[in-house]
């Protein structure tokens, strides 16, 4: 068995953000381990633009802002395994893995940084009625065959779902010569970020249909059309209010689920909201030793807060494992939410452990307007922020720093709450 001070599983934007801020607080001993054949994750076949505005204060394509990490990573030679599948972790942080080269083996390892990512939502958990032809994709596949592989899905487009992805590829396929035909969303505002909604739909022409979902999927072999209605309320299709739309392909883009079979395998404890692990002011889950970051942890808006998630978690790691572990005794404040807010990351703050600087993001359940966002340490406010727009497709920030704990010293609850105006 082989020892490492710090094991990162996953080598896309937040393990290789995680391994250089390790390497740069002191830690040399690093291996990240990657399942697919090159390093950089999803972002390989993210070839549009609109990436590192935050990071690299200029625009990249996802390929170049990888390759901005993995050079980086080069740089300090850091070991790194690829086509390498993580089979089990234990809470004794001893990882199993397998590769071509090294047949199965065992890693011991001081910390763990969770990277794993996340997956798309797939048609069997949507419940779409209907025969089950070819021409049937996740926008991610989809993405991964026309900018990777170099085949086109389809011609004659539908798409439900307006993820970020979904959208994307609505422009992507109509560059490459398809008929998006509409777009639909079953919920009442769109799940992606504003600005795709405008680049990607509005500037081509494409319809968005708010309310909407598919109830029949035409086609034994392929598909040849599917019906769209309008939903109610409570998301059941309301009577009479079908169209039908002659088409070859369906794109869904209906979700993302974080990658964390690993996670509850080995005993991480995970928040049912974001299916991600649970995390402290450190992005340390309730195993010692093991932190998580980027999308694994929850779904994010933009990879440059990823990178920034990550580059904390490989700092808090490097620290973890250069002072042989954190205090056993820890003041736990739980941050909890009200009037919106669906939860946090961290889930909680113990302010002997937090930077000076402390970044807590979260998201809404429902597009709110002129509100405020408020934040109680205990009866005390501390925070009053107007925001004119929050939506569940954007990810909202807030800055606690270590000093307003320091006045309010035996604090017991932190309240972020959404306030009207």
């Amino acid at each position: 068995m082989t020892n490492y001070d710090i094991v990162i599983i996953g080598g896309g934007p937040a393990g290789l953000a995680a391994a250089v801020s390790a390497y740069d607080a002191g830690t040399r001993s690093i291996l990240i381990l990657e399942r697919d054949t090159q390093l950089g994750g999803i972002l390989n076949q993210c070839i549009h633009n609109g990436f590192g505005l935050h990071t690299f204060h200029e625009e990249l394509t996802g390929p170049e802002y990888a390759d901005r990490f993995v050079r980086q990573v080069l740089d300090r030679e850091i070991v790194y395994k690829l086509s390498t599948m993580v089979m089990d972790i234990s809470g004794q942080k001893i990882v199993t893995a397998m590769n071509r080269e090294d047949g199965l083996f065992e890693i011991q390892a001081k910390s763990i940084i969770l990277a794993m990512g996340c997956r798309e939502r797939s048609r069997g958990a949507l419940n779409i009625p209907g025969y089950r032809p070819a021409g049937i994709y996740s926008a991610g596949t989809a993405q991964r065959l026309v900018n990777m592989e170099g085949f086109m899905p389809g011609r004659r487009v539908v798409i439900l779902g307006s993820g970020d992805i979904g959208l994307i590829m609505a422009r992507r396929m109509t560059l490459e010569g398809a008929k998006v035909l509409v777009v639909a969303e079953l919920m009442p505002y769109s799940g992606g970020l504003k600005r795709n909604i405008v680049q990607c739909l509005n500037d081509f022409d494409i319809p968005l249909k708010l309310s909407h979902t598919v109830v029949d999927i035409e086609g034994k072999e392929r598909v040849s059309g599917i019906t769209l209605a309008e939903v109610d309320s409570g998301c059941k299709p309301i009577p009479g209010t079908e169209e039908h739309y002659d088409c070859d392909t369906l794109l869904l883009s209906c979700g993302l689920i974080p990658e964390n079979e690993l996670s509850r395998e080995m005993g991480v404890s995970l928040n049912p909201v974001t299916n991600g692990p649970v995390v402290n002011e450190s992005l340390e889950t309730n195993i010692p030793g093991v932190f998580a970051a980027g999308n694994v942890l929850h779904v994010h808006d933009l990879v440059d807060f990823v990178s920034e998630e990550a580059a904390a978690a490989g700092r808090n790691a490097s620290a973890y494992v250069s002072e042989g572990g954190f205090e056993a005794a820890r003041h736990e404040v739980p941050i909890v939410c009200e009037g919106g807010p669906r939860y946090t990351v961290p889930g909680t703050i113990d302010p002997a452990h937090m930077p000076d600087r402390l970044t807590v993001r979260f998201r809404v359940g429902s597009v709110i307007k002129n509100h405020f966002v408020s934040v109680y340490f205990g009866d005390k406010q501390v925070l009053h922020r107007k925001r004119p727009v929050m939506a569940p497709g954007e990810m909202e920030e807030l800055y606690l720093s270590k000093k307003m704990f320091d006045e309010r010293p035996g604090l017991d609850k932190i309240t972020i709450r959404i306030e009207e105006a």
